[in-house]
């Protein structure tokens, strides 16, 4: 059976290795000097040509990294956190041109949001978000998907060499509003090359590589026309569902830990999701947890704590029944309570240094 990923649901498969096996990923293997904590930890677990982008570190030779903003809520999610860490180690590693989009465009077309709702949730949330989270803003050139004329170009031209067969066969499906949007974010992938051919590399999900499928293809049909370099992509792990599923539920608030969020609610959540504790304190205490099936230490892990010596310790106290789960428990609201108010003080500066940043001009 074929398997098809829909970017807009975020349906998938309850497997990488599935993943990695239908579409052709191939496996993060340390390609990268100095590595993240989520390139160190399997968080970062496939991509595509890596290793051009790995060369062009090595090398000094010149590349882009870029990702895009959908401004259709008032939060983000710990999967936006994981791509603008990605986004940062480019920018800090061969000093990669970096460029943020806000899709404006395909949040009206896709998600029944005005452009100017968008643009003002961007100015007012998404972009200073990302630069509380760590994104360069001095590095970083930003620019909104609906002023982009030459994107919008692209598109149209690109459009001209796409099927509604092919189109079908990557989405699943082949409505107007998904295919705009989907040309329009080749365009924007493809956008950095049109002042010079040099490899770029996109930081998401694995629910969104039909995107860099489709955008990969329509770089070798145009290659005779503008030399594109090669477009690689680079795939972290989802932040799992409170209940363990592979990933967080964007339609059941419940089952995720958004970016603000009110510390009550936050403890909550924490003390109600997944573990991997016994059934017994007893039975914990001679049998041990299981660390690998508990959701708070997987948001230890990929996210709060950066030393690796300390979180292999917590693994070793879990995994041996010394620490019980509502230990490990307490220990991820502390810590998660830290993050959120460490990101609540940086929020308010970005916000107000938002008029300062590097916006294109069209």
């Amino acid at each position: 059976m074929v398997t098809v990923i829909d970017p807009w649901s975020g349906d998938l498969p309850e497997s990488y290795d599935k993943l990695v096996k239908d579409f052709g990923l191939e496996l993060y293997k340390n390609q990268f000097p100095d590595e993240n904590r989520l390139m160190r930890r399997g968080v970062v677990f496939a991509g595509r040509d890596l290793k051009v982008i790995a060369k062009c570190i090595e090398e000094k030779k010149p590349y882009y990294v870029l990702s895009g903003i959908m401004p259709t809520s008032d939060k983000i999610h710990f999967g936006t956190k994981m791509v603008i860490e990605n986004i940062k180690y480019f920018q800090d590693h061969g000093a990669a041109e970096t460029y943020v989009l806000v899709a404006d465009l395909e949040a009206a077309s896709t998600r029944g949001v005005t452009i100017e709702e968008a643009q003002d949730r961007a100015l007012k949330f998404h972009i200073p978000a990302y630069i509380a989270l760590g994104l360069d803003p001095k590095k970083t050139t930003f620019y909104f998907q609906s002023q982009n004329i030459k994107v919008t170009q692209l598109a149209y031209e690109f459009a001209k060499k796409i099927t509604l067969n092919e189109f079908k066969a990557i989405y699943g499906s082949a409505d107007p509003g998904r295919i705009m949007a989907a040309v329009a974010q080749a365009g924007d992938m493809l956008f950095p090359q049109l002042k010079k051919a040099m490899p770029g590399i996109i930081p998401v999900g694995p629910d969104q590589d039909p995107h860099l499928r489709l955008a990969r293809d329509i770089a070798k049909r145009f290659k005779s026309k503008y030399n594109f370099a090669p477009l690689a992509s680079i795939y972290h792990k989802f932040t799992p569902s409170l209940d363990g599923s592979l990933k967080m539920s964007k339609s059941n608030p419940e089952s995720v830990i958004e970016i603000p969020e009110d510390l009550d609610s936050l403890a909550k959540k924490i003390k109600r999701a997944k573990s991997g504790g016994r059934e017994t304190v007893e039975i914990h205490r001679k049998k041990g947890g299981v660390p690998e099936e508990d959701v708070s230490f997987e948001l230890l892990k990929q996210h709060l704590i950066e030393d690796d010596n300390e979180l292999r310790k917590i693994y070793d106290k879990y995994k041996s029944g010394e620490m019980l789960s509502s230990e490990l428990k307490n220990l991820t609201i502390e810590k998660m309570n830290r993050f959120m108010i460490d990101f609540e003080k940086k929020l308010k500066k970005a916000q107000k240094d938002v008029e300062n940043i590097n916006f294109l001009k069209f």
